[in-house]
């Protein structure tokens, strides 16, 4: 159980976890594999909430975690669940999603990660959020992962089809990137392949 703390952050958070793993090869959704007692998402969203946002929104579409969301107890006061029906058509189509319930929430900036991105810690989440650039993203050991930061003056640039979020502002709009060096690691679980390195991260 997450305790429950101040707000620190004036950006949104939004965390997608609507797509449906299809690389993933084991008994369940790569979500709701478990390590250490605990499901990917779980960590992911821990992780997101610690940040201290005054919102988690968090985009569902291929599984239900329904049940995961309400674990989080009093914290599901800051949740906000918005169900993406189109998800099959790529990151673009929950990110949109995102955007228009922070824009309903009165948001002026959102920071977005992913839930199969466990060891994104809440010190990331709140390094970029606290960033004033347009465009902020976190890095790992000089390379560039999750989350990312997109303040409203961006968002009708970002892609409404497709399979990608923000990548591809950071590479035309290189001008207005600021650079979060962060801890922790944007390691994703794509195959079963990666749950010894997720392990691991997450027994640091």
């Amino acid at each position: 159980m997450v305790a429950a703390q101040k707000d620190s952050q004036t950006a949104t958070a939004i965390l997608l976890a609507a797509g449906g793993g299809s690389r993933f090869s084991g008994a369940e959704h790569k979500l709701l594999t478990t390590i250490h007692g605990r499901s990917i998402f779980a960590w992911s969203l821990q992780h997101a909430i610690e940040a201290n946002f005054k919102q988690v929104i968090v985009i569902t579409g291929s599984v239900d975690l329904a049940d995961q969301i309400a674990a989080f107890d009093e914290m599901v006061r800051v949740i906000t669940v918005v169900h993406n029906p189109d998800w099959r058509l790529g990151m673009a189509s929950s990110l949109q999603c995102g955007i228009a319930k922070a824009r309903q929430l009165g948001a002026d900036a959102v920071v977005v990660g992913l839930a199969d991105q466990p060891a994104i810690l809440s010190s990331a989440w709140q390094g970029v959020g606290a960033s004033n650039a347009p465009l902020a993203v976190a890095t790992y050991n000089g390379v560039r992962g999750n989350p990312v930061r997109l303040h409203a003056e961006i968002w009708p640039l970002l892609p409404t089809s497709g399979d990608e979020g923000a990548r591809t502002l950071f590479k035309s709009h290189r001008e207005l990137v600021e650079e979060i060096e962060c801890e922790g690691s944007a390691q994703d679980l794509d195959t079963t392949e990666d749950l010894g390195a997720l392990t691991e991260l997450l027994s640091r």
